[in-house]
């Protein structure tokens, strides 16, 4: 008996990972190269709580379609595994169900028919890193629904400790058949209610963020690729309290602060979730209502870690996700960040393609080159600025006040009447000073 006083604490045993790629051979822009792949990959497992302990990868020209990779590669991987004691096999590309099911069979079954190891691939892990990561309830929604979208055509995976039941005749089908349509029913069903209560929060999101459009401020959305850096430009720029961590899909939930800038006056800053290649469709879908607030903005910052070697793929696949949500034709500051992690003799090259490109470079974390960023971002929204003139009636200082606050006043003539102002103001700011004047006018 334990002593009074005394006590056991269990920690939970860390799961291992063992990674598998695939390399067909062809040359695709889009994608990382294969030991990168897998090395963000590994960064995907801690991200999810895993320590990765071994890694294998197989090229070949088409993919097995029983196991993915080929039979041989099968009997490698399982002799490692079984040498490392993995708890986890995790494949860098999709996998089909049949594919899931036969390699779990292939490396080794207990004497109770249920796998030594469990299998997924690179959707699963994703999914599984937005469902511990995600803190708002739309989040959390979101989440769900999109892996109930990736777990429907797999649910017959989870019942082949029935599949030995005898079926397919009138009068024979097995109860595993039977729990199975049941379970695709009950699955449907929460994915219905989901979808039900999305609809909801999203029209309480509509509604705020018509209440924003209100507010005569430009928006601005940080958007790149996952762990570029965009927590910590926003903490850097305005101050926010966010999450900001070395690991990828730190933070889900959207932020949105005020920024002041010397010309254009305030903007609202927005933190969006980052992207990653191979993102699984059922996410980009689920989180198509979150990702509105990147098309519905003024200007993006697109942030790029300039000191990864795959920078250029990550541009392209952040490229083609803003094109996937209908963002493409937002104009885009590019924002090359973690300046001071390139080497010295590199740093040069990279500042003039930042230049070249449009864009600059800078480090968040240092707090590099974030003043040129600010008159880059000023220069970008003022430049959409238009200059106009109004007639303040001298009973509404408030329009006034606001002129002077939220727009530029460049000259203002008063008399007994009221003030004749010619200011630069935004397009949004313009319309809401012309409709308070009209409403005046009508009384």
């Amino acid at each position: 008996m334990a002593k009074l006083g005394t006590s056991h604490s269990i920690v939970p045993k860390k799961e291992t990972a063992y990674l598998v790629g695939f390399d067909n051979g062809r040359i695709d822009t889009d994608n990382l190269p294969l030991d990168e792949s897998l090395d963000e990959l590994e960064r995907l497992c801690e991200s999810a709580g895993a320590k990765v302990i071994g890694r294998n990868s197989q090229k070949r020209a088409q993919a097995d379609i029983r196991t993915y990779v080929g039979a041989g590669k099968v009997q490698e991987i399982r002799e490692e595994v079984y040498d490392l004691c993995a708890d986890l096999v995790v494949f860098d590309d999709p996998l089909t169900v049949a594919q899931l099911r036969n390699l779990e069979r292939e490396l080794g079954l207990d004497p109770g028919g249920e796998p030594c190891v469990r299998v997924i691939d690179r959707s699963q892990l994703i999914l599984d890193i937005f469902a511990g990561r995600a803190q708002s309830l739309e989040g959390k929604l979101q989440v769900e629904l999109a892996q109930l979208e990736y777990l429907v055509p797999r649910l017959t995976r989870h019942w082949t400790h029935l599949s030995r039941q005898r079926g397919g005749g009138v009068g024979t089908r097995g109860p595993g058949e039977t729990q199975l349509e049941v379970d695709r029913r009950s699955v449907r069903d929460r994915m219905a209610m989901l979808r039900r209560r999305l609809k909801e929060v999203a029209r309480t999101r509509d509604l705020h963020r018509r209440e924003r459009a209100e507010v005569p401020f430009p928006t601005v959305a940080l958007v790149g690729y996952t762990n570029a850096g965009k927590s910590t430009l926003m903490r850097a720029l305005t101050g926010a309290d966010v999450l900001i961590d070395d690991l990828l899909f730190a933070t889900l939930d959207p932020t949105v602060r005020r920024l002041n800038l010397q010309k254009s006056g305030q903007v609202l800053l927005s933190d969006t979730v980052g992207f990653v290649h191979k993102l699984p469709h059922e996410l980009v879908e689920a989180f198509k209502s979150t990702l509105e607030e990147v098309r519905q903005a003024d200007l993006l910052l697109h942030l790029i870690d300039s000191s990864s070697a795959a920078r250029d793929i990550h541009r392209s696949v952040v490229r083609q996700v803003l094109a996937d949500i209908d963002a493409s034709d937002i104009p885009i500051l590019e924002v090359w960040n973690k300046i001071d992690r390139v080497p010295a003799d590199s740093r040069a090259e990279v500042q003039a393609i930042a230049r070249r490109e449009g864009g600059v470079a800078i480090s968040a974390a240092a707090e590099l080159g974030l003043d040129g960023l600010r008159d880059q971002l000023d220069a970008r929204i003022a430049k959409n600025l238009i200059r106009e003139r109004f007639f303040i009636p001298i009973d509404r200082g408030d329009l006034l006040a606001r002129l002077h606050r939220e727009g530029s006043v460049l000259k203002a003539t008063s008399d007994e009447s009221g003030t004749q102002v010619e200011a630069l103001v935004n397009e949004k700011l313009d319309g809401q000073i012309r409709r308070a004047l009209e409403r005046a006018d009508t009384c």
